[in-house]
């Protein structure tokens, strides 16, 4: 249910349209400032449900605790990580939440994209995997 709302939200402001996100990325031409408002009610709806459920609840229905985040640390792997999600989302003008509402709007290049993620991804889990192994003489 959640992920609709979301798929619905991204569909309605107009983000699951790649041209729209580009144009926000294009600052000396026709630039779009709505991505911002966009990203703004997200933080707000971010916000307000963080603080709703950790204010009332000292852990999940069907689980012993929380499930969040311990390394506090900026290093290689999250600014890479950013990186290259902020180059991928500039050059193809979509981000993983907004194409997989898209795939229903036929655009071409929307399941290429979806494709591409997912390739990322088994490739990342390799690359991980392989590193994090102990070298074997």
């Amino acid at each position: 249910m959640i992920g609709g709302i979301f798929g619905l939200g991204i569909a309605v402001s107009g983000m699951i349209n790649p041209a729209k996100v580009l144009n926000f990325f294009d600052i000396a031409g026709t630039w779009d400032p709505s991505l911002i408002f966009v990203m703004g009610g997200g933080l707000a709806v971010a916000f307000i449900g963080y603080r709703l459920v950790f204010g009332r609840y000292k852990a999940p229905v069907f689980e012993t605790e929380f499930a969040l985040p311990t390394k506090r640390v900026i290093d290689l792997e999250l600014v890479g990580g950013a990186a290259v999600f902020g180059i991928g989302w500039g050059i193809a003008g979509f981000c993983p939440g907004g194409a997989i509402p898209a795939l229903g709007l036929g655009y071409s290049q929307t399941p290429i994209f979806v494709a591409s993620v997912i390739a990322g991804i088994v490739v990342a889990r390799f690359a991980r995997a392989r590193i994090a192994q102990p070298a074997t003489a």
